[in-house]
């Protein structure tokens, strides 16, 4: 029995300094684990955001250049007749789009979709002007029309989605 007792004396103080050990290095190791994480999550965020707001300063300038605004300045005195001026404002508008592309990968899904819809909101809307103009009417006609549908309707289609590019950038980047 008194063998037992000096036993239980040495065993249960080394259990214990055991214990202490493993819940000493267990902890260090957590700790050890999370540092490492938030390292490599920063050197992520030090590649990435560059990049990121490269996506979203291209979407941007996407943006303006369908902007029926410009991209009728732009393009105007490129074609003879209506029907020709709307197939150049679509052919445009779809080559910036493509062009741009890639950059959905960057930028988040919401803000992507606004950009989708804002796209798709141009070519409505040139379609829409160039069903109420005869195809063999001056280019002017049309751009004409164009402008009255967005004075009518009263707002621009790229507008809602520059705005919502740019609050995203402020929440996400500044």
């Amino acid at each position: 029995m008194e063998i037992v007792t000096d036993l239980l004396k040495i065993v249960l103080p080394a259990a214990l300094v055991l214990y202490a050990v493993y819940l000493t290095v267990t902890a260090f190791l957590k700790k050890q684990f999370v540092e490492k994480q938030l390292e490599n999550r920063s050197k992520k965020l030090e590649i990435t955001l560059p990049i990121r707001l490269q996506a979203y300063e291209r979407m941007c300038l996407f943006l303006e250049r369908i902007s029926p605004n410009n991209l009728i300045v732009r393009l105007n005195g490129s074609a003879t007749q209506a029907i020709e001026f709307q197939q150049i404002l679509m052919h445009e508008v779809r080559e910036e789009f493509n062009h741009n592309l890639s950059q959905q990968v960057y930028m988040s899904h919401e803000a992507w979709e606004q950009i989708r819809a804002a796209q798709q909101e141009v070519i409505t809307l040139i379609n829409q002007a160039a069903s109420e103009v005869a195809p063999d009417a001056p280019p002017l006609d049309l751009a004409k029309k164009i402008f009255e549908k967005i004075i009518q309707e009263n707002r621009n289609p790229t507008a809602s989605a520059l705005k919502f590019i740019k609050e995203e950038i402020q929440q996400e980047f500044l």
